[in-house]
């Protein structure tokens, strides 16, 4: 067993739903087993400061009464730092005497790749860490806090579009976070049932793309008794067209971390649809047709970029994300006090803590084409033309875990 008495807590990288049930969850259980907790706070910067800070918040049962699981974002805070790129050679020296001047013998870190990068460098200085992992993009190994709840946030936001999609007869794009890995986009736009959703995964034919556009599109408004229609396409960020270029703003620069700001896709997206419609000559006679047109005033349908941007990150975490959250924590500070350092927590099933190398669940994980497919043959359409469904079928017995 550890002889660890007092555990630091950290938050990094982006905020999302859930980050405040892990601060809380690896808390209480540190309480429990009678050990103190302090927040280490605004990330990565947080910690190489320590030394110079006079005091920490020890995150005792009255201070953790003070916030609430169910919301987003993380009272430990966060930065976007990464420790390597820190110019002094004498840095983690600097850290090792952060964590001794306030007696903390390990780390309980939440976040995504970047941050388990930087614990597995933390790691070979020594440093006792386990990582609670944390992305609202999905793209780690397991499951991640922050998934659900942007999910939530983004079907929300799809649903609510097409009220003012439909009164102006408007196309509606609807950029989102997620960089190279579409899984906020693709679940995010399925549960508010969007018309196309727009992946890195999949290159975007804007051929076929057009084609379903005009095709639900005029149906919709022909059918209704008012004239009146829309249709919503959901794009994630790191979009690639046929030729494999990415569509995103070059001069939106480099993160800390030096990774591209990715950008603009969906203003690129709308562009192309607006070019396309500009340029055939059947939209013309059905905006005729249907009482629609006005030359030089409303001669196409129009086409809306929304971005919401850091609104699907913020607000309330789903009560998955509460769950995941509070167990990720708990299960953390176990495996601290245990002796595993080093480690993903990816669940806790059926009284057994699971776990994995920090370096295999930081891995990118991108969405199943199968289940793409799947949903292709349900009327939506990701840009491309859809794919022979044949799925194999498995009779399973005993307990199936959840995978997200």
């Amino acid at each position: 067993m550890s002889d660890i008495q007092r555990i630091g807590i950290i938050t990094s990288g982006g905020d999302c739903g859930g980050l405040n049930a892990v601060v809380k969850g690896a808390s209480q259980m540190a309480t429990r087993r009678e050990v103190k907790t302090f927040a280490i706070p605004n990330g990565y910067a947080g910690l190489y400061n320590l030394v110079s800070m006079e005091k920490l918040v020890e995150l005792t049962p009255s201070r953790l009464d003070t916030f609430s699981i169910g919301l987003a974002g993380s009272e430990a805070g966060h930065s976007r730092v990464k420790i390597g790129k820190i110019k002094d050679e004498n840095k983690y020296q600097r850290i090792r005497d952060g964590l001794t001047k306030f007696g903390i013998g390990g780390l309980i870190i939440s976040g995504g790749d970047d941050t388990g990068s930087v614990i597995l460098d933390l790691a070979n200085e020594g440093i006792k860490c386990v990582h609670a992992p944390k992305t609202m993009d999905l793209d780690l190994m397991p499951y991640s806090v922050g998934g659900d709840s942007t999910i939530n946030r983004i079907a929300e936001f799809v649903r609510d579009l097409k009220t003012t999609g439909r009164t102006h007869n408007r196309v509606m794009v609807v950029e989102v976070f997620g960089r190279y890995a579409g899984h906020t986009a693709f679940r995010g736009g399925i549960a508010g049932e969007a018309d196309a959703i727009l992946i890195p995964e999949i290159p975007v034919d804007f051929g076929e793309l057009y084609r379903h556009l005009k095709k639900v599109y005029m149906k919709r408004i022909v059918e209704s008794d008012i004239k009146a229609g829309t249709y919503t396409i959901v794009v994630a960020e790191g979009l690639k067209d046929a030729s494999g270029k990415e569509m995103y703003d070059d001069a939106a620069g480099l993160d800390s971390f030096g990774h591209k700001k990715l950008a603009g896709a969906g203003k690129f997206v709308s562009q192309e649809i607006t070019k396309q419609l500009n340029n055939d000559p059947e939209i013309k006679s059905f905006m005729l047709d249907q009482g629609m047109y006005v030359e030089g005033l409303n001669a196409i349908p129009e086409v809306r970029v929304i971005t919401p941007s850091h609104l699907v990150r913020s607000g309330i975490s789903s009560a998955y994300d509460a769950n995941f959250g509070m167990e990720a924590g708990a299960c953390a500070v176990t495996l601290l006090l245990s002796g595993v350092t080093s480690v993903t927590v990816t669940g806790f099933h059926h009284g057994k803590i699971h776990y994995m190398p920090i370096k295999e669940a930081i891995q990118q994980r991108y969405v199943d084409m199968n289940q793409v497919t799947l949903y292709e043959q349900l009327g939506f359409t990701f840009g491309r033309k859809r794919q022979d469904f044949e799925p194999k079928m498995v009779q399973v017995s005993g307990t199936i875990e959840r995978i997200y």
